[in-house]
């Protein structure tokens, strides 16, 4: 589970998060929020978990196709050790049904 250190912060961003995908106003909520390099940074991140989820691809292989760096796939390997495997199970479906032609 993600440890904030302001647990106030990151929950207020939660609810607000939410309430802008309740609204159809996620894509600008999230623009005026990240920058282009985080938005980036943030569908690599899901690139990167939807190939570790495969577990058909070594990190190595994840690391060469996504030009990205070892301790990158680690960092996403070690969080996936931390959560509940029916959320990344969960993850998995969600993912790969996006991909799916």
């Amino acid at each position: 589970m993600y440890i904030s250190r302001n647990m106030d912060h990151w929950n207020t961003f939660i609810e607000t998060l939410r309430t802008a995908f309740e609204a159809g106003k996620e894509q600008e909520f999230l623009t005026l929020l990240l920058t282009p390099d985080e938005r980036d940074a943030v569908g690599l991140r899901l690139q990167i978990v939807a190939q570790l989820l495969d577990k058909n691809v070594p990190q190595r292989e994840i690391q060469q196709n996504l030009s990205t760096s070892a301790a990158t796939i680690t960092r996403g390997s070690n969080m996936l050790k931390m959560m509940d495997p029916d959320f990344l199970a969960w993850v998995k479906e969600q993912v790969d049904a996006k991909t799916q032609p």
